[in-house]
């Protein structure tokens, strides 16, 4: 499987990343790339070594592969395009970690703090005839990450969480062009689906001296902006056609400002679709939508967090779809612009939420807020966005958001402000710990015990407990509270963010199998997202090497784990290969289903080997099952003994339709042996 890794190699001068960067506010009509060969030199700007923009200095794809080093100088020259004349030169950066501070012939035209948000400068004023103009940039990212927004790159000192992050990004690692455009310019297009889904709400702004009064075309309709620049219409679409996973339908959107100082021209798209929240469900165009998400730290191996090429923010997507999820949460990450331009079109829902900071200060969370604005303005006309996440186990809340007012505050402050920019989506304001004003009631949940995560879990989905377990450390555990007293507890969707355990990837593809299908017993759960889509450094908690080649699950096939229609057994399993001993496998087998119909089947049964994916003997029908849309069905009893001589073998069960077609799939391992092995579940 190729993921691109010949445009990045160490020291390659060809032009990396060459697409349009940002697709949501298109002016491609008239920009320059300025990725590719950039001198080079840390500390005093000697600028002695070259760099591969947009790669940062630690990765290979750089040229550079250099660590810890706190400030990176880059220059190149530049040519504006002859047919710019008269237009306004502006320079643009996707992302620099963390300070960046940019000259064009020694005159500073910007300064910017924050690793993951956007920014430009206009550079007209600062150019010096039409020859070559230099261009130098100062980076500065800190070896202590502690108040500034870094979501998993490592600090020096560590954060709380540093056992669970990686190597850092620092410098330039998102795009840096040229665009050209007219004094009087649009600044903002945003493109909402109108509350009937029957149109376009759409927000214009523009800046300059003739913005106040401007006329702007949206479409084929005439806007007049205010005072301030701004101005809004609404689009009628006649035959609405509405965006989905199974249609993921765009509509593109042509906004024209004349001015004296001459056309401007920008397109934006968006799809028509409403995400709310009703009771316990979410509703996806009035729909009800489960979750089944897979946890995407937005890393790769070569080029950091940098995606290597364009193709392979697609690929990342579909190699979800093809594991059977339907939502990436990209986890404490600004993603490059593309991948959600990617989903958009796909029909793959996200997760977004900015990156976290690492401990609790005054400057922490401003540095976490500033980010808040910048995400909705880039990222929100996207109709694949269909929860926004916020803070993450209280990272950068010291881990304390109950024992601490101040902390809560702080929750409620970010929830607000992303509420008040855009609440057009389900807003979760401390993923998976302690909630204080949230729409979906999430938990993370490990657990390396079947007994233990089932019991677990039917006591909170039963409303029989309102915490659960967290390891800290090797010997801490702490009881998680799932909201501080206000936050209510019921009638808010429910769902876990997080799950998966296992030491080798043959236990992480049992607990796969065994801790989903529980997940699937509770009607009343909205979703799941599991940890984790890929392997990452030094963390191997992923269904695919880093490489995103495919692994060694144990049988366990994630698509059919993940199907609209599932199997789930009244089981407690023993251990990876032997989910029952004795021999006899005597289960209760109910039909999770959902799809938008009733579901009539009939169970079958058949025999292959211990982690087979298909069975070797005929199968066998079993009982009659039926299944309602999001209700588990009645149980139906499936009895099997292993075949003459088989010391053990997997039962493969199926669900097929009338025209046996096979909608479901399950299996069980079967030991004929009784007595217990060493490293069997002592529980059970």
């Amino acid at each position: 499987m190729s993921m691109g890794w010949d445009h990045v190699e160490k020291g390659s001068m060809t032009t990396p990343r060459p697409e349009y960067p940002r697709p949501h506010f298109d002016r491609s009509h008239a920009w320059l790339s300025l990725n590719g060969a950039w001198d080079f030199s840390f500390g005093e700007p000697t600028l002695d070594r070259t760099i591969t923009v947009p790669f940062a200095w630690e990765t290979p794809a750089s040229g550079i592969e250099a660590h810890w080093q706190q400030t990176g100088w880059y220059r190149r020259t530049i040519t504006v395009p002859a047919e710019w004349a008269g237009e306004r030169v502006v320079l643009h950066v996707g992302a620099a970690h963390h300070e960046t501070v940019i000259w064009v012939n020694d005159t500073e035209v910007v300064r910017h703090r924050g690793g993951y948000t956007p920014f430009e400068a206009d550079i007209t004023d600062a150019l010096t005839g039409a020859g070559e103009q230099e261009v130098r940039i100062r980076v500065d990212a800190p070896a202590d990450k502690r108040e500034i927004a870094h979501g998993k790159q490592r600090s020096v000192p560590r954060t709380d969480y540093d056992g669970v992050c990686f190597t850092p990004s620092s410098g330039i690692w998102q795009s840096v062009w040229l665009e050209a455009r007219p004094a009087t310019h649009l600044t903002s297009l945003q493109l909402r689906p109108s509350e009937d889904l029957k149109g376009i709400d759409v927000r214009v702004r523009a800046a300059g001296a003739h913005a106040a009064g401007a006329t702007v075309m949206v479409g084929q309709l005439q806007v007049t902006l205010d005072d301030d620049g701004e101005g809004s219409t609404r689009l009628d679409i006649a035959a609405p056609r509405l965006w989905s996973p199974a249609d993921p339908h765009l509509y593109h959107v042509e906004v024209i400002l004349e001015t004296p100082h001459g056309e401007d021209r920008v397109t934006g798209y968006t799809g028509l679709r409403r995400v709310r929240t009703d009771g316990e469900d979410i509703l996806l165009n009035g729909e009800r939508l489960w979750v089944k998400g897979v946890l995407d730290q937005g890393y790769w191996p070569r080029t950091g967090i940098t995606a290597p090429t364009d193709d392979a923010l697609a690929r990342d997507l579909e190699l979800a779809r093809d594991l059977g999820y339907t939502l990436v949460r990209k986890h404490l990450k600004l993603e490059d612009p593309r991948f959600a331009y990617h989903a958009d079109r796909m029909g793959m829902l996200l997760w977004c939420e900015p990156a976290s900071t690492g401990t609790f200060t005054a400057a922490s969370t401003v540095a976490f807020e500033d980010q808040i604005a910048p995400m909705v303005d880039r990222d929100g006309n996207s109709p694949a966005i269909v929860i926004w996440g916020l803070y993450n186990e209280e990272w950068g809340l010291d881990w304390d958001v109950p024992g601490d007012p101040a902390k809560q505050d702080a929750v409620v402050a970010a929830y607000e402000r992303l509420a008040a920019l855009d609440h057009t989506r389900p807003i979760v304001d401390n993923s998976g710990w302690t909630h204080v004003r949230t729409d979906l009631l999430d938990w993370h949940y490990y657990d390396e015990s079947a007994p233990g995560w089932a019991r677990t879990l039917a006591e909170l989905e039963r409303g029989a407990r309102d915490d659960f377990p967290v390891k800290l450390g090797p010997d801490f555990v702490v009881q998680k509270a799932l909201a501080v007293p206000g936050q209510p507890l019921r009638g808010l969707p429910n769902l876990n963010s997080e799950y998966g355990t296992g030491f080798t990837s043959v236990e992480r593809g049992w607990h796969l199998r065994w801790q989903t299908q529980e997940l699937r017993r509770y009607d009343r759960l909205s979703g799941y997202v599991y940890t984790e889509l890929y392997d990452i450094e030094h963390e191997s908690a992923g269904l695919l090497t880093f490489d995103r080649e495919p692994k060694d699950l144990g049988g366990a096939v994630p698509a059919a784990v993940n199907a609209p229609t599932t199997l789930v057994l009244d089981l407690l399993p023993v251990a990876p290969g032997r989910d029952v001993l004795g021999g006899t496998a005597e289960v209760a087998v109910h039909v999770s289903h959902h799809g938008t119909e009733l579901f009539t089947g009939r169970v079958r049964t058949a025999w292959g080997t211990v982690y087979s994916t298909e069975p070797v003997t005929e199968p066998v029908d079993g009982p009659a099952v039926e299944a309602k849309p999001f209700t588990l069905s009645d149980p139906a009893t499936v009895t099997a003994t292993l075949p003459d001589g088989w010391a053990s073998g997997r039962l493969h069960l199926t669900a097929v339709t009338a025209d046996g077609t096979v909608a479901a799939r399950a299996a069980i391992d079967v030991d004929r042996s009784t007595a217990p092995h060493i490293g069997d579940d002592p529980t059970v």
